[in-house]
Protein backbone atom coordinates (compact mmCIF):
# COMPACT_ATOMS: atom_id res chain seq x y z
CA UNK A 1 0.00 0.00 0.00
CA UNK A 2 1.27 3.40 -0.78
CA UNK A 3 2.30 5.43 2.23
CA UNK A 4 3.85 8.77 3.03
CA UNK A 5 6.99 8.41 1.42
CA UNK A 6 6.13 8.83 -1.88
CA UNK A 7 7.24 12.06 -3.70
CA UNK A 8 6.75 13.52 -7.47
CA UNK A 9 3.67 11.87 -9.16
CA UNK A 10 2.95 8.72 -6.74
CA UNK A 11 -0.63 9.94 -7.50
CA UNK A 12 -1.63 7.46 -10.48
CA UNK A 13 -0.57 4.51 -8.65
CA UNK A 14 -1.37 5.71 -4.90
CA UNK A 15 -5.15 7.05 -6.65
CA UNK A 16 -5.20 3.32 -7.69
CA UNK A 17 -4.07 1.85 -4.60
CA UNK A 18 -6.50 4.00 -2.41
CA UNK A 19 -9.46 3.50 -5.58
CA UNK A 20 -9.00 -0.20 -4.80
CA UNK A 21 -10.02 0.75 -0.82
CA UNK A 22 -13.53 1.73 -3.07
CA UNK A 23 -13.83 -1.76 -4.89
CA UNK A 24 -11.09 -4.35 -2.68
CA UNK A 25 -14.55 -6.07 -0.91
CA UNK A 26 -17.10 -5.42 -3.68
CA UNK A 27 -14.51 -7.94 -5.21
CA UNK A 28 -14.53 -10.39 -2.12
CA UNK A 29 -18.66 -10.56 -4.08
CA UNK A 30 -15.66 -9.52 -6.33
CA UNK A 31 -15.62 -6.42 -6.41
CA UNK A 32 -14.76 -3.59 -3.17
CA UNK A 33 -15.84 -0.62 -1.68
CA UNK A 34 -14.02 1.99 0.34
CA UNK A 35 -15.54 4.00 3.33
CA UNK A 36 -18.10 6.90 3.10
CA UNK A 37 -20.33 7.60 5.82
CA UNK A 38 -23.73 8.72 4.71
CA UNK A 39 -25.48 8.85 1.49
CA UNK A 40 -25.84 11.59 -0.90
CA UNK A 41 -26.45 12.65 -3.82
CA UNK A 42 -24.03 13.86 -6.82
CA UNK A 43 -21.75 15.66 -4.26
CA UNK A 44 -19.18 13.68 -2.88
CA UNK A 45 -19.68 13.00 0.82
CA UNK A 46 -16.75 12.71 3.78
CA UNK A 47 -15.29 9.19 4.31
CA UNK A 48 -15.28 7.64 7.87
CA UNK A 49 -17.03 10.67 9.54
CA UNK A 50 -20.53 12.54 8.87
CA UNK A 51 -19.08 15.71 9.42
CA UNK A 52 -19.22 19.00 7.24
CA UNK A 53 -15.68 19.33 4.90
CA UNK A 54 -13.48 21.76 6.44
CA UNK A 55 -12.42 24.33 3.41
CA UNK A 56 -8.94 25.01 4.33
CA UNK A 57 -7.10 21.88 2.07
CA UNK A 58 -9.88 21.65 -0.26
CA UNK A 59 -9.59 25.55 -1.01
CA UNK A 60 -5.71 25.09 -1.46
CA UNK A 61 -6.48 21.96 -3.61
CA UNK A 62 -9.66 24.01 -6.02
CA UNK A 63 -6.84 26.87 -6.49
CA UNK A 64 -4.38 24.80 -7.81
CA UNK A 65 -6.82 23.28 -10.23
CA UNK A 66 -8.20 26.46 -11.17
CA UNK A 67 -4.98 27.75 -12.00
CA UNK A 68 -4.42 25.04 -13.93
CA UNK A 69 -6.88 25.14 -16.22
CA UNK A 70 -6.53 28.64 -16.67
CA UNK A 71 -3.16 27.81 -18.20
CA UNK A 72 -4.55 25.30 -20.21
CA UNK A 73 -2.69 22.54 -18.36
CA UNK A 74 -4.66 19.18 -16.44
CA UNK A 75 -6.26 20.48 -13.12
CA UNK A 76 -6.55 16.95 -11.69
CA UNK A 77 -2.76 16.74 -12.28
CA UNK A 78 -2.16 19.96 -10.48
CA UNK A 79 -4.00 18.91 -7.88
CA UNK A 80 -2.32 15.36 -7.82
CA UNK A 81 0.90 17.46 -7.22
CA UNK A 82 -1.20 19.02 -3.88
CA UNK A 83 -1.62 15.72 -2.56
CA UNK A 84 1.46 14.38 -3.38
CA UNK A 85 3.57 16.81 -1.21
CA UNK A 86 1.22 16.56 1.46
CA UNK A 87 2.76 13.69 2.62
CA UNK A 88 -0.63 12.16 3.35
CA UNK A 89 -0.55 8.19 3.45
CA UNK A 90 -4.71 8.32 1.84
CA UNK A 91 -4.87 11.39 0.15
CA UNK A 92 -6.28 10.64 -3.05
CA UNK A 93 -7.61 12.36 -6.46
CA UNK A 94 -10.12 10.63 -8.93
CA UNK A 95 -10.91 11.85 -12.12
CA UNK A 96 -14.81 12.18 -13.13
CA UNK A 97 -14.82 9.04 -14.43
CA UNK A 98 -13.36 6.96 -11.68
CA UNK A 99 -15.43 9.00 -9.15
CA UNK A 100 -18.62 8.14 -11.12
CA UNK A 101 -17.43 3.99 -10.59
CA UNK A 102 -17.20 4.80 -7.16
CA UNK A 103 -20.91 6.07 -7.11
CA UNK A 104 -21.84 2.80 -8.98
CA UNK A 105 -19.98 0.70 -6.37
CA UNK A 106 -21.71 1.90 -3.45
CA UNK A 107 -25.10 1.14 -5.13
CA UNK A 108 -23.86 -2.46 -5.59
CA UNK A 109 -22.25 -2.31 -9.15
CA UNK A 110 -19.00 -2.65 -10.46
CA UNK A 111 -17.09 -3.33 -13.41
CA UNK A 112 -14.61 -7.26 -12.95
CA UNK A 113 -13.80 -10.40 -13.86
CA UNK A 114 -15.55 -12.13 -10.59
CA UNK A 115 -12.95 -13.43 -8.48
CA UNK A 116 -11.90 -13.28 -5.26
CA UNK A 117 -8.52 -12.59 -3.88
CA UNK A 118 -6.18 -12.62 -0.79
CA UNK A 119 -2.47 -13.56 0.34
CA UNK A 120 -1.72 -16.59 1.48
CA UNK A 121 0.89 -17.69 4.04
CA UNK A 122 3.83 -17.31 1.53
CA UNK A 123 3.04 -13.83 0.57
CA UNK A 124 0.79 -15.08 -2.97
CA UNK A 125 -1.59 -14.10 -4.16
CA UNK A 126 -4.32 -17.06 -4.69
CA UNK A 127 -8.07 -16.77 -5.62
CA UNK A 128 -10.32 -17.37 -2.68
CA UNK A 129 -13.54 -17.02 -4.34
CA UNK A 130 -14.88 -17.14 -7.80
CA UNK A 131 -18.52 -15.61 -8.87
CA UNK A 132 -20.73 -18.31 -10.58
CA UNK A 133 -21.37 -16.86 -13.88
CA UNK A 134 -18.86 -14.39 -13.84
CA UNK A 135 -16.51 -14.37 -16.62
CA UNK A 136 -13.86 -15.45 -14.23
CA UNK A 137 -16.19 -18.58 -13.59
CA UNK A 138 -17.37 -19.23 -17.21
CA UNK A 139 -13.27 -19.84 -17.72
CA UNK A 140 -12.93 -22.49 -15.68
CA UNK A 141 -10.97 -20.74 -13.17
CA UNK A 142 -11.02 -22.28 -9.39
CA UNK A 143 -10.88 -21.41 -5.93
CA UNK A 144 -7.04 -22.17 -4.42
CA UNK A 145 -5.52 -21.35 -7.83
CA UNK A 146 -2.57 -18.71 -8.15
CA UNK A 147 -2.52 -15.45 -9.47
CA UNK A 148 0.58 -14.68 -10.79
CA UNK A 149 0.34 -11.72 -13.37
CA UNK A 150 -2.21 -9.46 -14.18
CA UNK A 151 -1.60 -8.48 -17.92
CA UNK A 152 2.07 -9.30 -17.63
CA UNK A 153 2.65 -7.77 -14.14
CA UNK A 154 3.74 -9.89 -11.39
CA UNK A 155 1.70 -9.67 -8.43
CA UNK A 156 3.40 -11.58 -5.82
CA UNK A 157 3.85 -9.73 -2.78
CA UNK A 158 1.92 -6.84 -4.02
CA UNK A 159 -0.77 -5.50 -1.03
CA UNK A 160 -4.36 -7.25 -2.18
CA UNK A 161 -5.91 -3.46 -3.14
CA UNK A 162 -3.28 -3.19 -5.80
CA UNK A 163 -3.96 -6.29 -7.13
CA UNK A 164 -7.54 -5.44 -7.19
CA UNK A 165 -6.80 -2.37 -8.91
CA UNK A 166 -5.37 -4.14 -11.54
CA UNK A 167 -7.94 -6.84 -11.90
CA UNK A 168 -10.19 -3.93 -12.90
CA UNK A 169 -8.71 -2.09 -14.89
CA UNK A 170 -8.92 1.29 -16.22
CA UNK A 171 -9.68 2.09 -19.96
CA UNK A 172 -9.16 -1.36 -20.92
CA UNK A 173 -12.10 -4.17 -21.41
CA UNK A 174 -9.64 -7.54 -21.57
CA UNK A 175 -7.26 -8.10 -19.19
CA UNK A 176 -5.25 -11.45 -18.96
CA UNK A 177 -4.21 -13.38 -16.17
CA UNK A 178 -1.38 -15.30 -15.60
CA UNK A 179 -2.20 -18.96 -13.10
CA UNK A 180 -0.95 -22.00 -11.23
CA UNK A 181 -2.68 -24.70 -10.49
CA UNK A 182 -0.77 -27.61 -9.46
CA UNK A 183 2.34 -27.10 -11.05
CA UNK A 184 0.94 -26.19 -14.59
CA UNK A 185 1.19 -22.21 -15.31
CA UNK A 186 -1.58 -21.10 -18.55
CA UNK A 187 -2.65 -17.43 -19.45
CA UNK A 188 -5.95 -17.17 -19.33
CA UNK A 189 -7.25 -13.59 -21.03
CA UNK A 190 -11.01 -12.48 -19.68
CA UNK A 191 -13.16 -9.65 -20.91
CA UNK A 192 -14.05 -7.42 -17.82
CA UNK A 193 -17.99 -7.15 -17.32
CA UNK A 194 -20.54 -5.29 -14.85
CA UNK A 195 -22.02 -7.49 -12.17
CA UNK A 196 -24.10 -6.79 -9.60
CA UNK A 197 -22.93 -7.34 -5.95
CA UNK A 198 -24.19 -9.01 -3.16
CA UNK A 199 -23.23 -7.30 0.10
CA UNK A 200 -24.60 -9.60 2.47
CA UNK A 201 -25.09 -13.96 1.76
CA UNK A 202 -26.36 -15.69 4.32
CA UNK A 203 -26.28 -19.22 5.45
CA UNK A 204 -27.52 -21.55 7.94
CA UNK A 205 -24.52 -24.12 9.80
CA UNK A 206 -25.04 -27.35 11.09
CA UNK A 207 -26.95 -27.05 14.11
CA UNK A 208 -28.85 -23.98 13.77
CA UNK A 209 -26.31 -21.07 14.03
CA UNK A 210 -26.38 -18.62 11.10
CA UNK A 211 -23.39 -17.48 9.57
CA UNK A 212 -23.92 -13.87 7.51
CA UNK A 213 -21.33 -12.99 5.95
CA UNK A 214 -20.98 -8.88 4.89
CA UNK A 215 -18.74 -7.99 1.68
CA UNK A 216 -19.10 -4.53 1.82
CA UNK A 217 -21.15 -1.50 3.54
CA UNK A 218 -23.08 -0.88 0.38
CA UNK A 219 -26.15 0.85 0.33
CA UNK A 220 -29.06 -1.39 2.28
CA UNK A 221 -26.63 -3.35 3.95
CA UNK A 222 -27.36 -2.90 7.25
CA UNK A 223 -31.03 -3.71 6.67
CA UNK A 224 -30.24 -6.54 4.68
CA UNK A 225 -27.85 -7.74 8.32
CA UNK A 226 -31.44 -6.36 10.79
CA UNK A 227 -33.32 -9.06 8.56
CA UNK A 228 -30.82 -11.83 8.36
CA UNK A 229 -30.93 -11.70 12.37
CA UNK A 230 -34.98 -11.24 12.84
CA UNK A 231 -35.46 -14.85 10.12
CA UNK A 232 -32.46 -16.69 12.68
CA UNK A 233 -34.23 -19.43 14.76
CA UNK A 234 -34.76 -18.14 18.10
CA UNK A 235 -31.81 -18.53 20.34
CA UNK A 236 -29.39 -19.54 17.19
CA UNK A 237 -25.64 -18.42 17.17
CA UNK A 238 -24.86 -15.33 14.82
CA UNK A 239 -21.32 -15.69 12.85
CA UNK A 240 -20.95 -12.27 11.47
CA UNK A 241 -17.74 -12.73 8.50
CA UNK A 242 -16.08 -9.31 7.82
CA UNK A 243 -13.00 -11.09 6.08
CA UNK A 244 -12.14 -9.00 3.34
CA UNK A 245 -14.32 -6.15 4.01
CA UNK A 246 -12.47 -3.12 2.85
CA UNK A 247 -15.70 -1.23 4.70
CA UNK A 248 -18.07 0.68 2.77
CA UNK A 249 -21.01 3.44 3.67
CA UNK A 250 -19.86 4.45 7.12
CA UNK A 251 -24.00 5.04 8.29
CA UNK A 252 -24.57 1.25 6.96
CA UNK A 253 -21.93 0.18 9.19
CA UNK A 254 -23.46 1.61 11.58
CA UNK A 255 -26.62 0.57 10.82
CA UNK A 256 -25.22 -3.25 10.63
CA UNK A 257 -23.58 -2.54 14.22
CA UNK A 258 -26.61 -1.40 15.91
CA UNK A 259 -28.21 -4.61 14.64
CA UNK A 260 -26.36 -6.56 18.06
CA UNK A 261 -26.54 -3.06 20.76
CA UNK A 262 -29.06 -1.40 22.35
CA UNK A 263 -27.82 2.10 21.72
CA UNK A 264 -24.40 3.08 22.88
CA UNK A 265 -21.22 4.48 22.19
CA UNK A 266 -19.77 2.86 18.72
CA UNK A 267 -16.66 4.91 17.96
CA UNK A 268 -15.34 8.09 18.68
CA UNK A 269 -13.70 10.35 15.81
CA UNK A 270 -11.35 13.39 15.79
CA UNK A 271 -11.57 16.33 12.75
CA UNK A 272 -9.31 18.47 13.32
CA UNK A 273 -8.84 18.35 16.84
CA UNK A 274 -12.78 18.79 17.29
CA UNK A 275 -13.62 15.17 18.90
CA UNK A 276 -17.02 13.74 17.50
CA UNK A 277 -18.73 10.10 18.50
CA UNK A 278 -21.03 7.71 16.86
CA UNK A 279 -24.10 6.16 18.34
CA UNK A 280 -25.58 2.66 17.80
CA UNK A 281 -29.74 2.96 17.32
CA UNK A 282 -31.94 1.20 20.36
CA UNK A 283 -33.44 -1.95 20.20
CA UNK A 284 -30.85 -4.64 18.64
CA UNK A 285 -30.80 -7.78 19.71
CA UNK A 286 -28.50 -8.28 22.75
CA UNK A 287 -29.27 -12.01 23.44
CA UNK A 288 -27.94 -13.91 20.17
CA UNK A 289 -24.31 -15.02 20.86
CA UNK A 290 -22.26 -13.23 18.31
CA UNK A 291 -18.93 -14.20 16.91
CA UNK A 292 -17.09 -11.84 14.22
CA UNK A 293 -14.69 -13.46 11.90
CA UNK A 294 -12.02 -11.17 10.47
CA UNK A 295 -8.56 -10.80 8.51
CA UNK A 296 -5.94 -9.15 7.40
CA UNK A 297 -8.17 -7.50 4.71
CA UNK A 298 -10.97 -6.18 7.26
CA UNK A 299 -10.55 -2.04 6.87
CA UNK A 300 -12.25 1.02 7.40
CA UNK A 301 -15.54 0.75 8.70
CA UNK A 302 -15.68 -2.85 8.97
CA UNK A 303 -13.14 -2.35 11.60
CA UNK A 304 -15.72 0.49 13.06
CA UNK A 305 -17.63 -2.72 13.35
CA UNK A 306 -15.11 -5.10 14.71
CA UNK A 307 -13.72 -2.34 17.30
CA UNK A 308 -17.48 -1.78 18.63
CA UNK A 309 -18.70 -5.45 19.13
CA UNK A 310 -15.22 -6.68 20.46
CA UNK A 311 -15.29 -3.55 23.04
CA UNK A 312 -18.47 -3.50 24.31
CA UNK A 313 -18.47 -7.18 24.58
CA UNK A 314 -21.03 -8.44 21.95
CA UNK A 315 -18.96 -10.70 19.95
CA UNK A 316 -15.55 -12.35 20.64
CA UNK A 317 -13.34 -12.21 17.43
CA UNK A 318 -11.76 -14.49 15.85
CA UNK A 319 -9.33 -14.42 12.68
CA UNK A 320 -5.91 -12.19 12.05
CA UNK A 321 -5.49 -8.83 12.86
CA UNK A 322 -7.74 -6.45 10.91
CA UNK A 323 -5.52 -4.00 8.51
CA UNK A 324 -5.78 -1.00 10.38
CA UNK A 325 -6.93 1.82 8.39
CA UNK A 326 -8.96 4.53 10.38
CA UNK A 327 -8.52 7.89 8.99
CA UNK A 328 -11.16 10.14 8.36
CA UNK A 329 -11.09 11.89 4.69
CA UNK A 330 -12.61 15.32 3.26
CA UNK A 331 -13.66 15.22 -0.19
CA UNK A 332 -13.59 18.27 -2.31
CA UNK A 333 -14.89 18.72 -6.19
CA UNK A 334 -12.68 20.75 -8.05
CA UNK A 335 -13.51 22.88 -11.33
CA UNK A 336 -12.98 20.09 -13.80
CA UNK A 337 -15.70 17.88 -11.92
CA UNK A 338 -12.24 15.19 -10.35
CA UNK A 339 -12.51 14.89 -6.64
CA UNK A 340 -9.68 15.46 -4.11
CA UNK A 341 -9.65 14.31 -0.57
CA UNK A 342 -6.72 14.57 2.29
CA UNK A 343 -6.95 12.77 5.68
CA UNK A 344 -8.25 15.17 8.71
CA UNK A 345 -8.52 12.82 11.30
CA UNK A 346 -9.03 9.32 12.68
CA UNK A 347 -11.45 7.29 14.65
CA UNK A 348 -11.18 4.88 17.55
CA UNK A 349 -13.33 1.85 19.20
CA UNK A 350 -15.43 2.56 22.19
CA UNK A 351 -12.64 1.66 24.58
CA UNK A 352 -10.31 4.24 22.72
CA UNK A 353 -8.30 2.04 20.93
CA UNK A 354 -6.46 3.60 17.58
CA UNK A 355 -7.36 1.77 14.71
CA UNK A 356 -5.23 3.75 12.53
CA UNK A 357 -1.94 1.92 11.65
CA UNK A 358 -2.77 -0.37 13.98
CA UNK A 359 -5.70 -2.96 13.15
CA UNK A 360 -7.83 -4.90 16.02
CA UNK A 361 -6.21 -7.96 17.31
CA UNK A 362 -8.52 -10.55 17.21
CA UNK A 363 -10.06 -12.59 21.08
CA UNK A 364 -8.84 -15.76 18.90
CA UNK A 365 -5.95 -15.87 16.72
CA UNK A 366 -6.53 -18.14 13.86
CA UNK A 367 -5.09 -18.76 10.38
CA UNK A 368 -5.99 -21.86 8.71
CA UNK A 369 -9.11 -23.32 9.48
CA UNK A 370 -10.23 -19.49 10.69
CA UNK A 371 -14.19 -20.34 10.04
CA UNK A 372 -14.09 -23.89 11.86
CA UNK A 373 -12.24 -22.36 14.73
CA UNK A 374 -14.67 -19.37 15.18
CA UNK A 375 -17.65 -21.95 15.00
CA UNK A 376 -16.08 -23.73 17.79
CA UNK A 377 -16.17 -20.67 19.77
CA UNK A 378 -19.51 -20.20 19.37
CA UNK A 379 -20.53 -23.11 20.07
CA UNK A 380 -18.71 -22.51 23.56
CA UNK A 381 -20.95 -19.48 23.75
CA UNK A 382 -23.77 -21.73 24.06
CA UNK A 383 -25.40 -21.08 20.96
CA UNK A 384 -27.03 -23.26 18.60
CA UNK A 385 -24.01 -24.56 16.02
Amino acid sequence: MPGPDHHRRPRRTSRGAVLTLVFATVLASAAATGSLPREQGPEPAPRAGDQAPDTVDQDLLARAAAEALADGKSGTEAAEEVVSRSGDRWGAVYDKGEYETFRQALDGEYTGVGLVARRDGDGLVEIAGVRAGGPAGRAGIRAGDRLRTIDGERVDRRPVTEVVGLLRGRDRTHVALGLERAGRSWTQSLTRTKLSTESVTVRRLDGGAVLIRVAAFTRGTGGLVREAVRRAPEGAGVLLDLRGNSGGLLHEAVDAASVFLDGGLIATYDVRGKQRALYAEPGGDTARPVVALVDGGTMSAAELVTGALKDRGRAVTVGARTFGKGSVQMPSRLPDGSVAELTVGHYRTPAGHDVDGEGITPDVPAAEGAEKRAVAVLDGLGAAS
